[in-house]
């Protein structure tokens, strides 16, 4: 019995095949790291300074420094704590995070995704509205 008739897993080609437009994933994402660069363009884009929001998370302003470098891995309850400092909801960091990690990875997220046709539906709905 070959391996594709019990694990229903092709391995003839090692990797995927290339999709056109597609970025090519230089180094492994690391969650701690795309998570410090979010992290960090929030507290920039709000122009926050380390002191500010480490000060109103109640975290040492060198650990959170080293959360936005990706030095270190930010435990629930801190990242809790930085995202209340913040203004921000936790959801949306992590959200962005996973966009991210996708890219890194080489897949579009999907909320970035072109559709490749027009629903039917929306076509039949058009057509319909330009008759009337």
């Amino acid at each position: 019995m070959t391996m594709e008739l019990r694990t229903g897993v092709n391995r003839k080609f090692e990797s995927a095949p290339r999709v056109a437009n597609r970025p090519v994933p230089t180094e492994q994402a690391l969650l701690r790291r795309e998570l410090g660069e979010v992290l960090r363009e929030y507290r920039q884009r709000q122009g926050r300074t380390l002191r500010e929001v480490s000060s109103d998370a109640r975290v040492s302003l060198g650990y959170l420094s080293e959360v936005e470098r990706g030095q270190k891995e930010a435990s629930s309850e801190l990242l809790s704590s930085i995202c209340k400092a913040l203004n921000v909801p936790l959801s949306h960091v992590l959200r962005l995070v996973a966009d991210r990690v996708d890219f890194a990875e080489g897949r579009v997220p999907p909320r970035m995704r072109v559709p490749d046709s027009v629903p039917e539906s929306l076509v039949r709905s058009e057509l319909e509205s330009a008759r009337i």
